[in-house]
């Protein structure tokens, strides 16, 4: 079961990390597991090269070396997947948003997230989706994922978010809880 790096072949496939569309022609990562619901056989699940790099860099990685395609952005897809592979924990971010109620804890110390305060999304992978698993305070991260360096992912996974705002979770990032 290698992984494979290819063009998309019709546009119909959707990103498992991000949930967005592939656009035809377009490099995607297939990871191949064994089918769930069949005794023999292999499902492949389709990742944006990003997406995958960040939320399934093994895959990632494991497709780079194999593939024939022509990756000009695989070193930089490397790094990030190395960076996956060094903090266990980063695969699970999924982004960030504003708390809308005051009632989550935080994985890491427990404590409720302030309503309006930011949090980072957090998934687990199982049975070939991501499934939700809670959220941190952006001040817990590092301890939490063991990196700070979480801007670029964050920003991958929050679209919507703005110039300003990455600079105040950047800020958010290096200070302690409770500052």
């Amino acid at each position: 079961m290698a992984h494979a790096i290819e063009p998309a072949t019709s546009g119909r496939a959707k990103c498992r990390g991000c949930g967005k569309p592939i656009p035809k022609g377009e490099l995607r990562l297939g990871e191949r597991l064994p089918n769930p619901f069949a005794e023999e056989g292999e499902m492949t699940l389709w990742f944006h090269l990003d997406c995958g790099a960040y939320k399934r860099p093994q895959a990632l990685l494991e497709g780079l070396e194999t593939s024939e395609a022509q990756v000009e952005s695989a070193p930089e897809l490397e790094a990030r997947a190395r960076q996956g592979l060094e903090h266990p924990r980063l695969p699970r971010v999924d982004g960030v948003e504003r708390s809308p109620t005051g009632r989550a804890a935080c994985r890491h110390c427990r404590e409720t997230i302030p309503k309006a305060s930011w949090r980072i999304r957090l998934v687990f992978f199982e049975e070939g989706r991501f499934v939700p698993s809670g959220f941190i305070h952006v001040a817990c991260a590092q301890a939490y994922l063991g990196s700070a360096d979480l801007i670029a992912r964050l920003k991958h996974f929050s679209k919507d978010l703005e110039e300003d705002e990455l600079a105040a979770l950047a800020r958010d990032l290096q200070a302690p809880l409770g500052d």
